[in-house]
């Protein structure tokens, strides 16, 4: 029987890149970071040659987890693998929802800071549970789709 969350994870192409993105432009606090090139890793990921850098980061404000942190990044070193689109039909592409208080304020420090979105301004929320929120998509550097949400009041 599954208990919780432990944390979501997505392999990124620059380490260094993303965390300093994730941190400036999302405001997530970083709480470590590791090189993983060991046999545990090797046998975890299926490579027998991998090395990976990993960091681990959290929302701030937020119920701390045992692990200390919600999202991971992981860069393969070795072996590389290849840029592929990302597009949110496809299967095994996922995305992360993260809640705001004011969706538009939100868009438009993100606009200015040069973040790439799906629509030009935030999506009503017209059916269902969450009729009368707003949500939008965006992009992370490797072209990761993100969501940023405004609940219903």
């Amino acid at each position: 029987m599954i208990r919780g969350l432990w944390h979501v994870s997505f392999t990124v192409s620059n380490l260094e890149r993303s965390v300093e993105w994730y941190s400036k432009v999302l405001g997530l606090e970083y709480v470590r970071g590791q090189v993983q090139d060991n046999e545990y890793t090797r046998a975890l990921v299926g490579f027998p040659d991998a090395r990976l850098k990993v960091a681990q980061l959290r929302i701030p404000n937020l119920t701390i987890p045992v692990s200390r942190h919600h999202i991971e990044l992981v860069e393969y070193e070795h072996p590389r693998g290849a840029a592929i689109p990302l597009p949110t039909n496809s299967p095994g592409v996922g995305h992360w929802a993260f809640v705001v208080d004011d969706i538009h304020a939100e868009v438009t420090r993100l606009k200015g800071l040069g973040v790439r979105f799906k629509s030009e301004s935030p999506n009503l929320i017209t059916e269902g549970v969450n009729r009368g929120g707003c949500t939008i998509y965006f992009l992370d550097p490797d072209g990761i789709t993100l969501e940023l949400m405004q609940p219903p009041v």
